[in-house]
């Protein structure tokens, strides 16, 4: 499932402005004309969004300097986005360039410190599963990570959910990862034991009303439950369940913003991200490769049928 965030689709590498000498001078009105026109057919930009091509300026790419072109809604100012582009110095050639960071290793982008896992703690491998507690698709990967996965990899690896309620589109996603970091603070195992059934009974907690209050109230009733079978400290569990701090769901929330998130389940695998409720064959692959990096062969094990993976996006389409 996705969050609302405007993109537009596939930004090419290099945009051809034209195969003719330059006929007028960088930075006039008709060469931002000639780039409006290439922009809005290549990027499919909607009819109702103006394009504002910006001042160049020097680039650290040579024999090209740097435009800002940004995207407007006619409709709602506020809703904007600049692209940087690279034109060359003849002003005949328009690029989109993307550069990444591999300064770092991609396993250390996502912190797993602190949070309940399944797996061996000293794995090599970390299944990083962003995860929203009232969406199906996420429901769909829970079950092939648990047992499935699992049964494959056995100590090979371990796997870490970390909280990305989409709280545009799911009334109780948030108040349920709220309640389950509250088990989770006294027990891994009754964090896990309320994730498996949330994951299994979603419709349960929304019930045929679709109530967010009573399905706060069953999500709590829930969580009381748990802890009581888990023999938890009932009077701490219950301070947390009713003060609602949202405060480590939000910062879980800007981390995955922070690393391009925008939808649910979204997997790092040691850095490598996979979005959506992928096959299992999918998955394994990239698990398959995160251990040969790690120099640990694979099991080898006959593939699992193929299925059909989904993702459900939000109005507006992230």
């Amino acid at each position: 499932m996705f969050r609302t965030r405007f993109f537009f689709g596939c930004l090419l590498a290099i945009l051809a402005v034209g195969c003719r000498a330059q006929d007028s001078p960088p930075g006039s009105t008709k060469l931002d004309r000639r780039i409006e026109i290439l922009v809005r057919s290549q990027l499919n930009v909607p009819q109702d969004w103006l394009v504002t091509v910006g001042a160049r300026t020097k680039s650290d790419i040579a024999g090209f300097d740097a435009v800002p072109i940004t995207f407007t809604s006619s409709s709602d100012p506020t809703k904007k986005q600049t692209l940087n582009f690279l034109i060359s110095k003849d002003g005949n050639t328009l690029a989109r360039l993307s550069k990444w960071d591999i300064s770092k290793d991609p396993a250390d982008l996502v912190s797993a410190d602190s949070r309940p896992m399944r797996g061996n703690p000293q794995a090599k491998v970390t299944i990083i599963n962003f995860d929203d507690l009232e969406c199906p698709y996420c429901a769909r990967m829970h079950a092939q990570l648990f047992p499935d996965t699992l049964d494959r990899y056995k100590d090979q690896v371990r796997i870490v959910y970390k909280d990305f309620p989409l709280i545009e589109i799911h009334p109780w996603a948030l108040h349920a990862s709220i309640d389950a970091n509250c088990l989770a603070s006294q027990s891994p195992n009754a964090y896990w034991n309320y994730v498996d059934y949330l994951h299994t009974h979603g419709e349960d907690v929304s019930g045929p009303q679709r109530d967010p209050v009573k399905s706060a109230a069953t999500l709590d009733k829930l969580a009381r439950d748990e802890g009581q079978r888990s023999k938890l400290d009932s009077g701490k569990l219950d301070a947390c369940l009713t003060k609602q701090d949202d405060s480590g769901v939000r910062a879980a929330m800007k981390e995955g913003d922070a690393l391009g998130v925008d939808g649910t389940p979204t997997l790092f695998i040691n850095g490598e991200r996979l979005s959506g409720a992928l096959p299992e064959s999918q998955v394994w692959l990239a698990i398959d490769r995160a251990l040969k990096a790690e120099g640990i062969t694979p099991p080898q094990q006959p593939n699992p049928p193929s299925q059909t993976s989904g993702t459900t996006k939000s109005p507006g389409g992230r």
